[in-house]
């Protein structure tokens, strides 16, 4: 009997002491995926909720999102250099300035999975970019800022960095919506990814152009700046506003009457297409990659007609 006992004992010990190595590999085979953004907006948040829904199909996967401390390329850098000293297996990223960035990137290219999302790098050896065609999205603002403007006048553009693919490739969809029109932009004001100075820079336009016509944000957070500043200046409704992105103050600008419409982008699909794409990469699938790697996702015009259907989709999402 004692020896039967301790044999019992000696096969459960032996089965604990398995258990242990076995748990520790499985541990070590769920891969990491990264989605890395370019400046806190509630933009991101819902392409959180975009990895969140790709986390819950992707059991064999730890999805981990990343946001800069400050918009700059280098904060980006420091981000990919931890996550490939962590041995991730797939970064998507909204690279800040892709052009000065070309070196990290394909550091990243040749150890994981690279994707570009909402601005590209095509100079780099990412495998798929995943976001807006953003020439296109900039002709809607274009023709929007026509039909806010039918008789032509002066405008301001507003955006963090014109190093970014994305808003060059806007600011150039607007200028050819608006070429041979009466509309003139007087410049483009950058802030860096500092709010306080998008508002900034807005409250110095009226101040030198006290009768300009029209106001442009190009980033997520530059069209309620502009509309902060208007209100604040209390020239509501004296002048036109067209933006980008869904930032709840910019909805209820178009609610009010405020901003004439936004161009938006579908980022809940940039995180969910993202993480699902990566991990079909990651396991030989290259089928969903087109000739030109390009994933776009298509935009839409938000205006007074459709903004309160839309705010309650935004608000079903970010309170998720």
């Amino acid at each position: 009997m004692i020896g039967r006992r301790s044999a019992l004992i000696g096969m459960a010990t032996a089965v604990l002491a398995g258990a242990i190595p076995v748990q520790a590999t499985v541990a070590q085979e769920k891969k990491t995926l990264a989605f890395v953004v370019n400046v806190p907006a509630d933009f991101w948040q819902i392409a959180r909720r975009g990895t969140e829904k790709a986390q819950k199909e992707l059991p064999n996967y730890n999805i981990e999102f990343y946001i800069p401390g400050e918009m700059s390329a280098a904060a980006q850098k420091r981000i990919m250099e931890d996550l490939l000293a962590k041995g991730v297996a797939g970064i998507s990223i909204s690279p800040v300035n892709p052009d000065n960035s070309t070196e990290i990137l394909n550091q990243v290219a040749s150890k994981a999975a690279l994707f570009t999302q909402d601005a590209d790098a095509p100079k780099s050896n990412r495998a798929l970019y995943i976001g807006t065609d953003n020439v296109a999205a900039g002709r809607q603002a274009g023709e929007q800022m026509l039909k806010s403007l039918p008789n032509g006048g002066k405008a301001m553009v507003f955006v963090g960095t014109m190093d970014a693919a994305n808003a060059r490739e806007r600011l150039q969809g607007i200028k050819e919506a608006i070429a041979g029109s009466k509309i003139e932009i007087l410049d483009v004001r950058t802030d860096g990814g500092d709010q306080t100075k998008a508002k900034a820079n807005v409250e110095d336009t009226l101040t030198k152009y006290p009768n300009i016509d029209m106001l442009v944000g190009l980033w997520a957070y530059n069209t309620p700046q502009i509309y902060n500043a208007v209100k604040a200046a209390g020239k509501e409704g004296t002048l036109k506003i067209v933006g980008f992105d869904e930032d709840q103050q910019t909805l209820k600008g178009i609610s009010d009457g405020a901003i004439d419409a936004t161009v938006v982008q579908q980022p809940y699909e940039f995180g969910y297409q993202s993480m699902i794409y990566l991990a079909k990469y990651i396991e030989g699938d290259r089928s969903f990659i087109p000739a030109d790697k390009q994933k776009i996702i298509p935009t839409q015009v938000i205006d007074k007609s459709n903004v309160k259907e839309f705010s309650a989709k935004v608000r079903d999402l970010l309170k998720k």
